[in-house]
Parts: structure tokens; C-alpha cells; sequence
């Protein structure tokens, strides 16, 4: 359609995110991956051939008034340019691939487009990375040596129970079964699930709670839920570098599966919608490795 520009549909983009509850941080980024493909494009539109690299470095003459129509294949070149400036990881070019595809997936269904491009652009390949964890006594000592009740029970929650901190920030005492150990919690795309926990920790919830039966478990300001910006800051406070409230979940999530070997209940404890998400927790027992290695290779057993 003639006209429709990234220019024009960036900003009502913007809009439609911001009305869908994405942070402000979130739409930042979303605006600069999209503005900085609008700028390529015009670029190759408008630029002399060869001089590509030129103007990219200095992006003061590149405008955003340029169709949002495109291919697949000026994706392609447009991933394959960025990768040859070797300033983006692969995981950078993932998240501008899906942010594109967001985009272009919203222009669909305004009918400015006639389909997504993105479902033909190949995704680069990340080399695969060794999952970090604590390990359960550590994950102990980390807990037992904060001070303040609310704050060793923030921690101590996320690692009995394995919720995002979403989830955690999200949990009303209402929600609590204090005689079935259980949890129920608010997960992604608004999926319920229950979660388990553990006596000692409840007894702590309880204590903490002070005789309240509704509302949020870990209050904020005004008796609003506590936000997850604030429980990365106790994390900061409290944690080594490094150690954030998704690696507490990991630790969780890997104990679980060295002791158990049930993969399917880890991944409905972790409320992921597929399994080949939790199968990263099949790499994480060096312990098993280790005694394997030891009884069964040859030259361990002195052979």
C-alpha cells in the first residue's frame, strides 16, 4: 500500500505496545531495532551502491520515510551486513529478528502487508552455553546469611517453589494452601499452574504474613504487590555478582532434575509450555558425569 511508511506506522506500533502493558524500557528497544531497519532500508534505497558502510557509520542523513514493505531477502542482506560490522552477538541479531517479526506480524494484521517476511529469514546459530547454577548448599548459605525476614524470604521462595519473579510478585496470600503446601501463581500469557513448597518455607510465609488472609504476600508501596524491579534490586544487595533470581530458578529447576530424573514434572514445575525448553537441565549433573567416568572408563579403573 502506497504511502505506508516506518515513519507512520512505527509511532501507532509504539501505541499498540504500550496498550498491550510492554515496559517502557521494552518499547525503547523495540523502536530502536525497528528504526535502525527502517534507516537501513532507506539507505538501500536511496544511497549510492558501495557507500552502504559509509553512511551507515554516520546514520544523520538516513530518514525513516521509506515503505515498510520489503522481502525475506532484504532481511537477509540486512542480518549478513550487521554480522560483517561485527558489532552485534548472535543473540542480539535473534532479538532484532524477533522484533522485526512482532512488527511486520502487527503491519499483517492492520492489513498493510500481505504476510510476515520474517517466517522466511533463517535465525543465526547460537553456540550452545553451560548453564550456571548454585548448587543446593550454596543456594543455603546465600539464604542463610541475609538479614532482613522479607528479603531471605523472597529468596528462599523463588528456589522452594521455582517461580519467575513475575510469578513471585504476582502471589496473594489468598493463594497459598497452608495445608496442602501449595501455590498457585499467575505464569506467562496468564497460564495458572501450582507450584509446591516446602513446610519450613511455609512456616516462614506464615509468620511473615502476621495473621493476613488476602492481598499481596510481599507488599510494595501503598499495599501494592512488590514490583520485579525491586527484587532485582535485593538481589543486587544480597547476591554475589552474577547470581540473579533466574539463576536461583535455575538451581532449583537443576536440583530437581538430579534428584528425581522426571524432566516432564520440572518442566510443569517451571511452567514451560514446551519440554525442549527444560531439556537444557539434561547437561547440568557434572556429578553423574563424573561418577560414570569413574566406574566406567578403562583407564579410571586402572586398566
Amino acid at each position: 500500500m502506497e504511502g505506508d511508511y516506518f515513519s507512520e506506522w512505527l509511532p501507532r506500533f509504539s501505541h499498540h505496545l504500550r496498550m498491550r502493558n510492554y515496559s517502557p524500557r521494552t518499547v525503547r528497544s523495540y523502536e530502536e531495532a525497528i528504526r535502525r531497519f527502517a534507516q537501513y532500508l532507506w539507505l538501500r534505497r536511496h544511497a549510492q551502491p558501495g557507500r552502504l558502510v559509509i553512511y551507515w557509520k554516520d546514520l544523520a542523513t538516513a530518514r525513516t520515510d521509506t515503505d515498510v514493505d520489503t522481502t525475506h531477502l532484504l532481511i537477509t542482506d540486512y542480518l549478513s551486513f550487521l554480522s560483517s560490522m561485527r558489532t552485534y552477538k548472535p543473540t542480539t541479531l535473534h532479538r532484532f529478528i524477533s522484533t522485526l517479526s512482532s512488527f511486520y506480524r502487527y503491519l499483517y494484521a492492520q492489513g498493510v502487508v500481505v504476510a510476515n517476511p520474517l517466517a522466511a529469514v533463517d535465525r543465526p546459530r547460537i553456540k550452545e552455553q553451560e548453564l550456571v547454577y548454585l548448587k543446593h548448599n550454596q543456594v543455603l548459605k546465600l539464604i542463610e546469611s541475609i538479614p532482613d525476614l522479607r528479603d531471605r524470604l523472597i529468596f528462599r521462595t523463588i528456589y522452594a517453589t521455582g517461580v519467575r519473579v513475575s510469578e513471585l510478585c504476582g502471589i496473594d496470600i489468598g493463594d497459598i494452601d497452608f495445608e496442602d503446601y501449595t501455590i498457585r501463581v499467575r505464569g506467562k500469557g496468564g497460564k495458572i499452574r501450582i507450584v509446591f513448597i516446602d513446610e519450613d518455607t511455609l512456616a516462614g510465609i506464615r509468620v511473615f504474613a502476621a495473621g493476613r488472609v488476602t492481598g499481596p504476600l510481599f507488599e510494595g508501596q501503598q499495599g501494592h504487590p512488590l514490583s520485579p524491579r525491586t527484587v532485582q534490586h535485593i538481589f543486587r544487595k544480597y547476591a554475589p555478582p552474577g547470581v540473579t533470581p533466574h539463576k536461583i530458578r535455575h538451581s532449583y529447576a537443576s536440583e530437581l532434575y538430579r534428584r528425581s530424573r522426571n524432566l516432564r514434572v520440572v518442566q510443569e514445575n517451571l511452567g514451560h509450555s514446551s519440554i525442549r525448553t527444560t531439556e537444557i537441565y539434561l547437561h547440568t549433573d557434572l556429578d553423574e558425569r563424573k561418577e560414570v567416568y569413574r566406574r566406567y572408563f578403562p583407564l579410571s579403573n586402572g586398566e
